[in-house]
């Protein structure tokens, strides 16, 4: 049985001003998967992630999201689609609450907030200390509660692909299993789809399929399984 894709990257070139930093990437990720893109840092991994929602335009190549073509489409119709947006610098209100950050999450959804404020309890489930955090402002919370709860907020727009830009960046190690083990339960349970950006080798490994960037290109790929300490050397590690 073949798998369909969920996104799938041809040709894409990206430019800032006049620095080529994307170069002819191609990349699809299936459905209910999750895919690794690896790299160093300065290879252009997060200006992926930042052209597939939006915030940056390609100059050239295609982007599609299920039948969808979405290089004319702005940053919130892709998030109305369906396509979730963790950035590395997690991006939470530091000024409001952490209930107030969660409901922005459900602008996503049709109707925004005019008609979605129940917050669905799975993202307390899978990060209890946020109920328990609720009343207390985003910038209160350490960095690893900060991480879970830019995750939390954009499972309330209730996406079908999740990018997330290095999710365990310092955070301290027993958040980060908490992360991971959050990731695969949202994949099991909800049948997102997931492109995750991460150098954590651990989390590495738990997907499923593999791309290493070099230079803004796409350099190696393949099943998680078949990555080889020699690649992790020349790709990965720093």
């Amino acid at each position: 049985m073949t798998t369909s894709n969920i996104l799938k990257v041809n040709d894409l070139n990206v430019y800032y001003g006049q620095s080529h930093i994307l170069r002819n990437v191609d990349l699809s990720i299936p459905e209910a998967q999750m895919v690794c893109l690896i790299g160093r840092n300065g290879v252009g991994k997060t200006t992926f992630l930042k052209t597939i929602i939006g915030l940056l335009k390609q100059r050239s190549g295609s982007i599609l999201y299920g039948d969808q073509t979405l290089t004319d489409q702005p940053p919130y119709r892709r998030a109305r689609s369906g396509i979730g947006y963790v950035s590395q610098g997690r991006d939470i209100i530091p000024q409001v609450t952490v209930k107030e950050n969660l409901l922005l999450g459900m602008e996503a959804l049709p109707g925004g907030l005019g008609k979605n404020r129940h917050i669905d309890p799975i993202v307390f489930d899978l990060f209890p200390i946020l109920e328990k955090f609720l009343g207390r402002k985003g910038g209160d919370l350490s960095g690893g509660q900060q991480q879970q709860l830019a995750i939390a907020r954009a499972l309330l727009g209730k996406p079908k692909l999740l990018l997330l830009d290095e999710p365990t960046e310092g955070i301290q190690p027993s958040i980060i299993q908490d992360i991971e083990v959050a990731v695969q339960r949202i994949m099991k349970e909800t049948g997102i789809s997931v492109l995750l950006v991460e150098q954590h080798l651990h989390f590495v490994r738990q997907s499923n399929y593999y791309y290493a960037m070099q230079r803004g290109g796409i350099v190696s790929c393949g099943p998680t399984e078949n990555l080889s300490d020699d690649v992790i050397q020349e790709f990965l590690t720093v």
